[in-house]
């Protein structure tokens, strides 16, 4: 399978959709009480909220099909804006296809750590080409 050119087809053709998800995550980070957060409840439910309203989330299953079509395979059912397909994580954006291997496309733009106060919430990852991961596992 041939995750280079998913990459190259998320930096490249779909370049837009990728920022558009950072600039999601800029909007959602924009709403807390510096540069970083202990409350999940501002990540993940807004960042879900923020990515369907600029219509990112709708566009996400058109996406997964582009990348599975660019690294040389078949979805053999149509992929929805919902799991197992499409995730809203802690971290970012997640786009899963169950072929021979399983290809995972990661939009990261947030960081989940632990300080002494529990788990922390930052925003990393500016550019598409920091944020974007695609992996099989």
């Amino acid at each position: 399978m041939d995750t280079a050119a998913v990459h190259k087809h998320l930096l490249g053709e779909r370049r837009e959709w990728v920022r558009a998800a950072l600039d999601c995550a800029d909007a959602v980070a924009s709403g807390w009480n510096g540069d970083r957060t202990a409350d999940r409840a501002t990540v993940v439910p807004v960042y879900r909220e923020t990515l369907d309203r600029s219509g990112a989330l709708a566009d996400a299953p058109a996406v997964l099909r582009e990348c599975v079509r660019a690294a040389g395979e078949r979805l053999s059912a149509d992929p929805v804006a919902a799991p197992p397909y499409v995730v809203v994580t802690s971290e970012g954006v997640l786009l899963r296809a169950t072929l021979d291997d399983r290809l995972l496309v990661r939009v990261r733009a947030f960081r989940l750590s632990t300080d002494a106060r529990g788990p922390v919430y930052e925003r990393v990852n500016e550019t598409p080409e920091t944020a974007v991961a695609v992996t099989l596992g």
